[in-house]
């Protein structure tokens, strides 16, 4: 199975110090090379919502730590411990709710 995430790319070059290298990413093209590709071998193929806050969540616990800078590449769980790369914590989110998972069903460690 193939996850991705649907992301406002529109909205992403709107900002000035990452327009550049975003544009030349050709994230689209990826999209759709990764469909065509998945549907050629029989692979599921999965797009989440870009509202999943897939980068405000703790990939092991579930604890919500809400909105961070993207100058922040490196994240501790206040509730875990766990410490973990911004973008490999995202990555295990998207494959979480791309297989069914939701972060609501997560949210119940929070509280614990």
């Amino acid at each position: 199975m193939i996850v991705l995430e649907d992301l406002n790319v529109s909205g992403m070059v709107k900002n000035r110090k990452l327009a550049r290298v975003i544009s030349q990413q050709g994230w689209y093209e990826f999209r759709v090379l990764c469909e065509a590709k998945s549907e050629k071998l029989g692979r599921e193929f999965r797009v989440i919502s870009r509202w999943e806050p897939t980068s405000q969540v703790c990939a092991d616990c579930g604890f919500k730590w809400g909105k961070l800078d993207l100058s922040i590449r490196s994240l501790l769980c206040l509730n875990c411990g766990t410490q973990q790369d911004r973008d490999l914590n995202a990555a295990r989110n998207i494959q979480k709710v791309g297989i069914g998972h939701c972060h609501d069903s997560l949210q119940g460690a929070e509280t614990e």
